[in-house]
């Protein structure tokens, strides 16, 4: 792949007079498009994007950075053929060119010095690594929820963002969306009057897959998809994007990969009162283990954390009094109780008692959180101006963590006693030890 030499966003940004530094080759005719005329935005006012991991969701992703102006899609990555030709096809149509540029490994794409911002969305396993190489190489990330299979990978990418000062956009989308962020306003603000309790609820995880050894098929690398995880033989489900989620070498299920979207509200409107040592307990429902997918189908974990309030997580099914009294069927939701009312809100609308918390208009000197419209958008306004996003770093990692002592509790069956400050479980070596996992030679954080 020929690599172009354009200077990247980041130098850009950090050159005071904005003017290009070194000689940058042009073609003879110059189109009205690259001096940013006809409502178009200069080349060098572009942010590059590379998309490694471009499946159904990351394939979602993209098409959010082709809808902005000031961004351009490079380059797509993918260990499965289809999937990286369909992409670049797609990029390629979008443009009315043939420059997107295809990776199979994602070191290559990151490598180049050209891309600014790079989505992630790949297999879960490998969002951390893919995480690290990205900030380590000066560029700006996206990542697909959730973050890591264990909180030493959590802890090392936050260490690294930190480090390297890189903006960071987590790919809970549903902070862009004003239902959210304003029930969460309602909860911050005591609208509903003291907060006591949140009751969370997502889609379980799926059951099946068949463990039977198959040929590795030609359209993957399939030791490199395995990548830091355990060595398998192949199996014609092992890959699937139906599947892969609820297998425990790539994933903790969706107590982790859906549970992770209404938590992270939980965490938001919760703030401070959910920063405090936690009591967490739970069970979990498991599939038949003649199958591939070993992760959770269902799980009901409590968390009683010292501010008074306490969070109960659950799966689907979830308890038919929540559905009565919050007058809803989704699959998902986050409902904030208090003292003297409660708030409801999910991907299908908002709902409140009294419903007159609606209506609520917020005084200049109460609590207003980030508004955000699209969370790409988001990115691509932080990378210009080096501000937080609207869920950083910090706080994806904080997210992260509840699902994965949520996880660890339903394994272990036992009452847990976690310390947020210090990141680890109270007197209890084993649970502690869930915190880290191996990873197979020669990938490691």
């Amino acid at each position: 792949m020929q690599e172009h030499k354009t200077i990247s966003r980041r130098g850009f940004l950090k050159t005071a007079t904005g003017a290009a530094l070194g000689a940058v080759g042009f073609p003879c005719i110059v189109r009205s498009s690259a001096l940013g005329k006809a409502g178009s935005v200069a080349a060098s006012e572009r942010i590059t994007v590379g998309c490694v991991g471009i499946g159904p969701q990351g394939t979602g992703v993209m098409g959010n950075f082709l809808m902005q102006k000031d961004a351009r899609v490079v380059a797509v990555c993918d260990l499965k053929k289809p999937a990286r030709e369909q992409a670049c096809n797609l990029v390629n149509k979008h443009y009315q060119n043939e420059d997107c540029a295809t990776y199979q490994d994602f070191r290559e794409l990151i490598a180049r010095g050209d891309i600014d911002v790079v989505s992630i969305a790949t297999t879960d396993h490998w969002h951390v690594l893919a995480s690290l190489a990205a900030a380590r190489a000066g560029k700006d990330i996206y990542l697909e929820k959730p973050m890591g299979l264990s909180l030493a990978e959590d802890q090392a990418l936050r260490e690294t963002c930190h480090r390297y000062g890189t903006i960071f956009q987590f790919g809970t989308q549903q902070r862009s969306s004003r239902d959210f962020r304003f029930a969460c306003e309602l909860a911050l603000n005591e609208r509903i009057g003291k907060l006591h309790t949140i009751n969370v609820w997502s889609p379980g995880s799926s059951s099946g897959g068949s463990p039977e050894p198959a040929p590795e098929p030609d359209w993957i690398d399939y030791n490199m998809w395995l990548g830091p995880a355990p060595y398998r033989p192949y199996t014609k489900d092992r890959c699937s994007n139906a599947l892969w989620w609820f297998i425990s070498d790539y994933a903790l299920g969706f107590i982790a990969g859906w549970g992770v979207h209404p938590l992270d509200i939980a965490l938001w409107g919760g703030g401070e009162k959910l920063a405090c040592p936690a009591e967490i307990e739970g069970k979990g429902v498991w599939p038949d283990p003649a199958g591939a997918c070993d992760t959770a189908m269902n799980w009901n974990v409590v968390a009683k954390y010292d501010s008074g309030v306490t969070l109960n997580f659950t799966g689907c099914p979830y308890p038919e009094k929540w559905k009565n009294r919050y007058g809803r069927t989704t699959d998902h939701g986050t409902a904030f109780e208090g003292t003297e009312g409660w708030v409801h809100v999910d991907r299908a609308g908002i709902n409140a008692y009294p419903k007159g918390l609606l209506q609520t208009e917020f005084g200049p000197n109460e609590i207003r959180l980030t508004e955000s419209n699209n969370h790409a958008r988001n990115l691509l306004d932080c990378v210009k101006s080096r501000a937080q996003t609207i869920c950083p770093i910090d706080a994806a990692v904080q997210t992260d963590i509840i699902c994965q002592i949520s996880d660890i509790a339903i394994r272990l069956e036992q009452k847990l006693r976690w310390d947020p400050a210090k990141e680890h479980f109270i007197n209890n070596d084993a649970a502690n030890r869930r915190l880290v996992r191996s990873m197979r030679s020669p990938w490691r954080l």
